[in-house]
């Protein structure tokens, strides 16, 4: 399945990307700086995919097989400064087209993604190594966001209190911030962005984004389709590259938010140099989540929920159910557990049949061996060993296979660390009581659930548990956008959260007026020349 196969092949005629005609431009052009047929990314600055003059660029591979499939530049600073002033120049006439014509946009937009979804989940596939059916729910959780976004006649209303005293009335409008940015991780390539600019672009703002330099792919058919939609010239900006974009991003005056999922390194840099520059600053972040299985929950659901959400897109989410805490009798279930996920099958993403496919990178599979070394050497038991697992006919790529480690203590670096892997870490616990002190405890606030038949059980755990995001027989507890993503902690910084109604107050800013018309001032002629008070 490598592009270069694939772009060298032909079909009627017209030349292929990864099994997609190329009559659509998706910012993609052969490279002129080497004898090689690997593409390479464009920037989209001004409505239009545009070459970078850069001289440094980074090679974009497929996880499953570490092939070279793509390159991608890191933008010079004239480029960036060029999107920027795109931006700039598109906002004032953006900000003030109707908030009607900005919803039909967005309209036929979401309607775009839901006819290209399986040609966006290939090229997710290809780059990222998730499974294609994972891709395309990747996708598909991002087109709720954009759907959600045409409410935006319905979200972003103002409020109005009349006659607050004689004559005089307040009311609220929420008016764009100006130019905003999106800085996003590889791990969901159209979930995120798709998070971030339809939000932003439907209240009035301007977008400039940054996806992550190892999946461009399918943002640049996301901006292209965008583009077919309606969306002005220079409404969204995409530039590419590592630590000079974000930094680009963070000090840029003209630039009013930033939007930020990623790891907690990388988010809490983000958010102190961001917010130093007077900007605002939404970074979701990294999370350990935990299972809680009670003795009395179902155990078939049980065990199949645990097994898909630790091991589901090859660990790497952040909402990943990484941590099961036992309580009591359930400890007994760990034989069951293990069998169910042996049976998962391992493979290239887009094989049939497959999974969960490989992790991102030599360096992530790397990392997450090492966790599992750790754990062992610090008293873990390894019941299910995926560090050897080799995958015929993709003995180069990055596969680790679904691990359990059990008598995980929380002193552990394996259970500090967040592995972002298929390794699920189980601790047991004597009680609810020990497993809600154990998640309080953990310094991070994505998600958690709790699997149980008994309603006064789940409603305990809901009401003490120190967790944003809580799945009561729901493993991963990711809110459908009219809510809002609600990590809290260690996993998120700022004051106001992802999509939803909290993802319109991010975008918008509140203007409030006071107005007075003075009854007697339709007929009597003589100007008051004192100052008004509120009682007159």
């Amino acid at each position: 399945m490598a592009v270069v196969a694939a772009v060298r092949g032909s079909q009627g005629g017209r030349r292929l990307w990864f099994g997609i005609p190329r009559k659509v431009n998706l910012g993609w052009h052969s490279s002129s700086f080497s004898s090689s047929s690997v593409p390479t990314t464009k920037l989209f600055i001004d409505g239009k995919f545009v070459e970078s003059n850069s001289n440094e660029w980074i090679d974009i591979h497929n996880p499953a097989t570490n092939e070279v499939v793509g390159r991608v530049p890191k933008a010079t600073q004239s480029e960036m400064e060029a999107a920027v002033a795109s931006c700039k120049k598109s906002l004032p006439n953006w900000s003030q087209t109707s908030i009607l014509s900005r919803q039909q946009i967005f309209l036929r937009y979401q309607q775009l993604i839901k006819d290209n979804l399986k040609e966006i989940s290939k090229l997710i596939t290809l780059e990222q190594g998730k499974t294609l059916a994972d891709a395309e729910g990747d996708v598909f959780r991002g087109l709720q966001v954009v759907e959600h976004a045409c409410s935006v006649t319905s979200l972003i209303l103002g409020e109005t209190l009349p006659s607050i005293t004689k004559d005089m009335d307040t009311y609220t409008y929420r008016l764009p911030l100006g130019v905003c940015a999106g800085i996003a991780p590889f791990n969901f390539p159209a979930m995120i962005p798709l998070w971030m600019f339809p939000m932003a672009m439907v209240c009035g703002n301007t977008f400039l984004m940054k996806p992550s330099e190892r999946v461009p792919g399918a943002l640049m058919f996301l901006a292209k389709l965008l583009q077919d939609a309606g969306a002005p010239d220079g409404t969204l900006n995409i530039i590419h590259g590592q630590h000079e974009a974000v930094n680009f991003i963070c000090d840029h005056p003209a630039i009013k938010a930033i939007s930020f999922v990623g790891s907690n390194q990388a988010g809490e840099y983000i958010y102190e140099r961001g917010s130093k520059h007077g900007k605002r600053v939404q970074a979701n972040m990294g999370a350990k989540n935990h299972g809680v299985v009670m003795p009395d929950a179902n155990k078939e659901n049980t065990l199949n929920q645990l097994v898909g959400a630790a091991f589901g897109a090859a660990g790497q989410r952040c909402m990943a159910l990484s941590t099961a805490v036992l309580v009591g009798e359930a400890q007994k279930w760990l034989p069951e557990l293990v069998e169910r996920a042996k049976n998962l099958r391992v493979n290239a993403g887009d094989q049939p049949g497959a999974d969960l496919g490989p992790l991102i990178s030599p360096q992530a599979k790397d990392r997450v061996c090492q966790l599992i070394d750790s754990g062992i050497k610090e008293g873990a038991t390894v019941l299910l060993d995926g560090r050897k697992i080799r995958v015929k006919g993709f003995e180069s790529g990055n596969f680790v296979g679904p691990t359990i480690l059990a008598k995980v203590k929380p002193n552990m670096t394996c259970y500090k660390e967040e592995i972002f892997g298929p390794v699920l870490v189980v601790l047991e616990a004597d009680s609810l009581d020990e497993a809600i002190e154990i998640i309080n405890k953990n310094p991070y606030g994505n998600g958690t659930a709790i699997f149980t038949t008994n309603g006064a059980t789940a409603r305990k755990f809901s009401h003490l548990v120190d967790v944003g995001q809580i799945g009561v027989n729901v493993p991963i507890p990711v809110p459908l956008p009219m809510f809002s993503f609600t990590g809290s902690r260690g996993s998120f910084r700022g004051d106001t959260n992802f999509y939803g109604k909290q993802g319109i107050q991010f975008y918008t800013q509140l203007k409030t007026i006071t107005s007075q018309w003075k009854e007697e001032d339709a007929t009597v002629a003589k100007p008051a020349v004192v100052m008004p008070t509120m009682g007159n």
